[in-house]
Order: C-alpha cells, then structure tokens, then sequence
C-alpha cells in the first residue's frame, strides 16, 4: 500500500507521521519526501478496518491537507522508466561503480557479455572487455570522459567511459564509477591516450600486487638506466619489458632481443656484439650485432643468468664504458641503447655460487622489477583465461566459447607450475578441441604432480650400491619431471645446472618416455 501526503512545510511533521505508523504498528518499507510539500510512504496492504483508522490520524496532523492512496512511489516510477528506457536501447550500456564491478547493465549489454542469461550484477568487468585497463583507469578516479578501442569476444568495439562524481552536503564531490557504452563505429570525439600507461595495457591483471609492479614498470620505462625483470618461467617477463620499451622515449627506435640460454657461447657473442669478415671463417661475411642494430633503441637479454663468463665481461664493459669491439677487430664501437635482462628468480643465486659475476650483476640490477607466479594472482587467472578463449576463437574462426562455472574452479585450483604461457596453451588446445560452446572441466586437460602419499624407495637386495643410488635418482626425477614445464625450472627445483639435469632425463629415458605418451 502506498499513501501520498500533501501538506505544507512544517519542522517535525515527518516524525509525526511516523509516530503515528509506530502506534498502529505498520512495518515502514519506504518513505520519500518531495521538496514541494509531499511525503510519500511505502508499507504493506492494511485491513479496511485498520486503514479506515489511519487515514483520519493522519489527516489531523498539523499543515497536513490531504491523504489519499497512490498505484507507485516515486522512486518506483523512475525505476521502472529508467529500466524501460536502458532496454529499448541498442547499443550497450553497464554502469560500473569504484572498484570495476558491474552494478546496472542493459539487455544489449547482457547479450553481448555473456552468451546465456546469467546474472551479472557484482561480476568484475574486466573479466569481459580486453585490451584497455579498466580498472587502472579507475584507479586514477577520471575527471574527463574517454574513449578506448577494446575487445569484447572476438569483435572490437569503441567504448566511451563517463565517470560518475556525487556530490555530498558539504559540497565535495565523490568518486563513485563510471558509465560505458559500447559502440560498433568508431567515436571520432576527442580520443585521449597516455603514450607511457597505454603501452601496459597489453598486460592483463586486476591484482594489486601485479598493478603495483605496473606502476613502478611505469617510472623506470622513462630512465636509461638497465632493468633487472626476474620472475619464474611463463609469467611475462618479455612482454613487460616491451612495455618498457614502448613507454620510454626510444619507442620509435628497435627492440631486440637475444636469448642467452638458446644459443652456444661464440654464437651468442657473435649475435650481440658482431664479426669482421672472415673472423669465424674464411667464408663468414662481416655482420652487425644486436647492439648495433637497436642504436636508439632497446636490447633485451633474455635469460641473462646463462651466459657465459667470458660474454659476461664483456657486457659489463659495454655497460660501464659504452663502447665494445666486434669479434676480429681492433677498433671500439661506440652505441647508445638500453639494456634490460630477464631472469628465472636465480641471479643473485648463481652470484653466490660464483657462476655469475657479481659486479656485473649489481651493474644489471641498477632498477629491478619481480613479476609474481600466476598462483598468486588470484582472478587473474579468469581474466586471463577469457582473453586466450576470445583470442583461440578469433584463431580458429571459431563461434564464442564460454567458460563454466565448475571450469573456472578447476582452472583456480591447479598450481601453474608453467605460469602464464601454460594457461595460454591450456586455453588454445581445449578450445580447439571443443566441439560445444561452453568448456567445462572434463575439456581442459591439465598434467598433474605424480601423488606423493608413497615414500621414495628401492630394494637394494639384489643390486650393487651404484644401481640402487642411479634408481633411486632416476624415481626423483620421474616424480618431479611432470610438475615442471622445462628441464630449466627442474634444475632449479633440485639446485643443479641446467646441462647436468638434461644429461641425467636423456640417461634415464624420461624425456622421451613422456613424448611416447603423448
């Protein structure tokens, strides 16, 4: 039952009316006062009796002059008109409150994030629209509209992002979200971008440990000084430092990289720094390094803890003088570029064990950056599953491929010993696998940890001390070898060398047992 009250302004007549409800014991579900002179009141339907009763108290009241029933509230009108007019509209449109969760959304809008009617409200939006950082940009809390290129599925729309500020009744004015609306034409109003914080948008997260190493990747992008990025193997160390790369003021310069622990000690060398003619043989032409190649720019060492000791001096030659000599020359090089080295979490290991230089290292690690594993970065896991589904459909040519509910337990459960690059490569094979639209568990095919209730053992009745040691070596390994990804991050596991555990995995078959299998 709903009541509205016409009367003129008077201090305490609310409180009167309320009183009144208090006495008859009427449960109050809504009250709106309209600045005209009218209180409008929301409670559940009364006995004709019991109304009969109410509607003279009320009447009686001082400044009142009229009662009378009404079909709707106010609030209610304008709920319903507000909803009416969001689902007759064609494009769609969400609103998003402070922390990029979604709070209202069209029709059009439902249709286009999810492909079955499924409640979306306090859903993060970020999980749905790829390629600018919603999030980050709230972070800022925007004064001015934008407008971005993003990646909803495999279709590219432009969005125009309104924030929302509310003013309070001291006159200040809150933060409280943004409006979006998605459009299929390109908006041609006013497009604004930040050349440093647009290069990072290519790094998915919504975790605050991971935006707060953005944020620092941020402010050393604008310095010349070498980058140290250490993290596990798969997290996204190349691709953060490209990031770098495009955020720094040689952005419209090369970005080359060279992978250390891929190539032998003279061919390495040869590819960084270059050759004379006829250095390596009387047939090898003169060639330029990577350093020459990338003047202005960026060069990146990736895996830098493998190179070797002779190609280490070297390097810190290059970084403390600027210059270096191609291989079978006499004169110096002079190049400006600046160097970034990726690292396996290991490099100030290998300094203590003196495999690698230690004042080159400190040379390196001028300004370092540590990406977390993939197992700790919670809903990041989801995002960056969506983004590989949309981007393995696009591949493919493929229809939307949904990710179920159960899936995505599955996926928070699993440890990601390969990081990032496996969840990639997870997402691509189930995806192309799948013969219906939605994945669930049973399609997402994931190598598990050989379970490790049953102590290792070997019966050591009938073999020599050497063969129960070499069997006992050979069940270690065949334990372990499944939980990681690379023969490099197993020889961190056990704190050996990368070239002593891929003799021992061809010694003992293991390797290629597994590609048997597979």
């Amino acid at each position: 039952m709903r009541l509205e009250i016409s009367c003129d302004d008077r201090l305490g007549i609310c409180q009167d009316v309320l009183q009144i409800l208090r006495d008859h014991e009427i449960d109050l579900r809504g009250i709106e006062v309209d600045a005209v002179g009218k209180i409008f009141l929301n409670f559940p339907q009364l006995a004709f009796e019991d109304f009969s009763h109410l509607m003279p108290q009320i009447r009686r009241i001082p400044n009142v002059k009229d009662v009378k029933t009404i079909p709707y509230m106010p609030f209610e009108r304008e709920h319903f008109e507000f909803d009416l007019l969001l689902s007759t509209l064609p494009d769609p449109v969400l609103s998003i409150d402070s922390r990029g969760r979604i709070d209202i959304i069209n029709d059009a809008g439902t249709k286009l994030l999810a492909a079955e009617q499924q409640p979306l409200k306090g859903e993060s939006i970020n999980q749905f629209i790829q390629g600018f950082s919603i999030l980050r940009w709230l972070d800022k809390e925007p004064k001015e509209p934008t407008y971005e290129a993003v990646n909803i599925g495999q279709s590219e729309y432009h969005a125009q992002l309104l924030p929302i500020w509310v003013s309070a009744e001291d006159g200040l004015k809150n933060f409280a979200g943004a409006v979006i609306t998605c459009k299929t034409e390109p908006i041609t109003a006013h497009w604004q971008r930040s050349d440093n914080a647009s290069a990072f948008d290519s790094i998915l997260t919504e975790q605050a440990n991971v935006r707060q190493v953005l944020k620092d990747a941020q402010r050393m992008a604008e310095l010349d000084a070498p980058l140290l990025i250490e993290g596990e193997t798969g997290v996204g160390k190349e691709l953060l430092a490209k990031a770098c790369h495009f955020a720094s003021r040689r952005y419209n310069r090369p970005f080359l990289a060279i992978n250390c622990a891929a190539l032998p000690d003279n061919v390495a060398e040869s590819e960084l720094f270059g050759h004379s003619e006829g250095s390596l043989s009387e047939y090898s032409q003169r060639k330029t390094g990577i350093l020459e190649q990338a003047a202005g720019g960026t060069v990146l060492l990736d895996s830098v803890g493998e190179m070797s000791s002779s190609l280490q001096a070297k390097l810190l030659r290059f970084l403390e003088d600027g210059v270096f000599r191609r291989i079978g020359e006499e004169h110096e090089v002079s190049v400006d570029v600046r160097v970034i080295c990726t690292a396996q979490n290991t490099l100030y290991q290998l300094v203590e064990q003196g495999a690698f230089r230690e004042d080159l290292y400190y040379r390196l690690n001028v300004l370092s950056l540590l990406l977390p594993p993939l197992r700790e970065r919670g809903n990041d896991i989801f995002l960056l599953a969506e983004y590989f589904i949309a981007a393995a459909c696009k591949t493919l040519g493929r229809s939307q491929v949904k990710l179920g509910r159960a899936s995505r337990e599955k996926l928070r459960r699993y440890h990601w010993p390969g990081n990032i690059r496996q969840l990639e490569n997870t997402v691509f094979r189930s995806v192309s696998m799948l013969e219906g639209e939605v994945l669930e568990p049973v399609d997402i095919q994931l190598p598990q940890p050989q379970q490790q209730d049953q102590p290792l053992a070997v019966d050591i009745e009938q073999v020599s001390l050497d063969e129960a040691v070499r069997q006992f070596e050979a069940s270690i390994l065949k334990r372990l070898y499944p939980s990681f990804p690379s023969t490099r991050q197993l020889a961190k596991r056990l704190g050996l060398s990368h070239t002593a555990v891929a003799n021992k995995l061809r010694e003992h078959g293991i390797g290629k047992q597994r590609q048997r299998k597979l």
